[in-house]
C-alpha cells in the first residue's frame, strides 16, 4: 500500500515538475502579429504627425513644387509588384519546389532594391534643393515617415538574403518555412503601409 502510494505521489511530483512541452514555433505567428500591431501604432503617430505638420511650409516649397509623381508613381509599381513575386515564391514554397521559391525571392529582392534606389534619389534630389528636413516642419514630417518607411524595405531586404542563404543551406525545414511566412507577412505590411504613404503624402499634396 505505502508503495502504491508513494508511485502515486511520484508521478504526481512529476506531473507538477515537468516543463510544458508545446509545438516547435507555436508562439512564433502570434509574436510576430504583436510586432506588426507595434509597428502599426508608430506609422499612425508618423501619419499623424504629418497630418499635423503637413501645411507647415514655412514659406518654403510644397508638395507641388518638390514631388515628381510620375517617378514616386514607377516607385509605387516596383513595391507592388514585388509583393505580387514575393507570393508566387510562397506558392513555390508550399508546393516544396525550393529552386523555383529562390528565383521569385530573387526577383523581390532587386525589386525591393530598385524601390530603395528610387527613394534615396529622390532624397537626394531634395536635399540637393535645399529642401531638406531642417527647411520646414512639412518636410521634417515627410522625411521621418517615408524614412522610417524605407528603413522597413531595407531591414526586410537584408531579411530576405539571409533567408535565402538559409533556405540554401539547409533546405525548406520548419523553421525556415516559418520565418518565410514571417517575412511574408512583413513585406506585405509595408506594402499596405506604402500604399497609405501614396496616397496620404503624394496624391492628396498635389491637389
Amino acid at each position: 500500500m505505502s508503495t502504491m502510494a508513494h508511485s502515486a505521489g511520484t508521478a504526481v511530483s512529476h506531473w507538477e515538475t515537468e516543463p510544458h512541452h508545446h509545438p516547435e514555433g507555436a508562439s512564433t505567428k502570434l509574436g510576430f502579429w504583436i510586432y506588426l500591431m507595434s509597428d502599426c501604432l508608430m506609422f499612425a503617430v508618423l501619419f499623424a504627425a504629418f497630418g499635423v505638420l503637413g501645411q507647415s511650409f514655412a514659406a518654403g516649397p510644397g508638395p507641388k513644387a518638390l514631388f515628381d509623381l510620375e517617378l514616386v508613381a514607377i516607385n509605387t509599381g516596383f513595391l507592388l509588384v514585388s509583393s505580387i513575386t514575393f507570393g508566387f515564391a510562397m506558392l513555390a514554397m508550399y508546393e516544396g519546389r525550393q529552386a523555383r521559391m529562390q528565383v521569385w525571392l530573387s526577383v523581390t529582392l532587386v525589386l525591393g532594391l530598385a524601390f530603395l534606389a528610387v527613394e534615396l534619389y529622390e532624397f537626394y534630389h531634395l536635399i540637393h534643393l535645399g529642401a531638406g528636413p531642417q527647411r520646414s516642419a512639412f518636410l521634417s514630417s515627410f522625411f521621418a515617415l517615408v524614412g522610417t518607411h524605407g528603413l522597413h524595405v531595407a531591414f526586410g531586404s537584408i531579411w530576405l538574403v539571409t533567408l535565402m542563404v538559409q533556405v540554401n543551406r539547409k533546405g525548406l525545414i520548419p523553421a525556415n518555412t516559418r520565418r518565410m511566412e514571417c517575412l511574408s507577412m512583413f513585406w506585405h505590411f509595408l506594402d499596405v503601409i506604402w500604399i497609405g504613404v501614396f496616397t496620404f503624402v503624394y496624391l492628396l499634396g498635389m491637389i
